[in-house]
């Protein structure tokens, strides 16, 4: 199947070099390599039962987004136990460490990536409850 996607230059680029510095034959074969990634990723983070611990990273835009991430925290209070916040110029980098139910940390999650001057947000689950 084909299809065509908007990416920033800088993005695009990026990719390229690491694609070719991997010696992968084609863009078409990183991006289904990267999607396989994503899906597994997705994959694992809803396969999560019970009670979870877990770290979230997440770097954003400080002015486009930080009331709206205020209240995100705030609403996902109960399962956030610390964060630290790290400014990088306009942009800041923050980690949250999770305890809770696992669809409680999930809808974290997607909550901060629903936001797009959030950049990425990546998911480390250290322990769960599995019976």
């Amino acid at each position: 199947m084909r299809t065509s996607l908007n990416v920033p230059d800088d993005v695009l680029a990026a990719f390229d070099e690491t694609w070719q510095a991997e010696g992968l034959d084609s863009r078409s074969r990183a991006i289904r390599e990267a999607m396989r990634e994503y899906v597994e990723s997705h994959a694992r983070l809803e396969a999560a039962e019970g009670e979870v611990t877990a770290v979230l990273a997440y770097d954003y835009e400080h002015d486009a987004v930080v009331r709206d991430l205020h209240a995100v925290q705030h609403e996902f209070g109960e399962v956030i136990t610390a964060t630290n916040h790290v400014h990088r110029g306009h942009w800041c980098m923050e980690t949250a460490f999770c305890e809770g139910p696992a669809e409680r940390v999930r809808g974290l999650v997607y909550r901060l990536r629903d936001f797009d001057s959030v950049a990425r947000v990546k998911v480390m689950v250290l322990s769960a409850d599995r019976e």
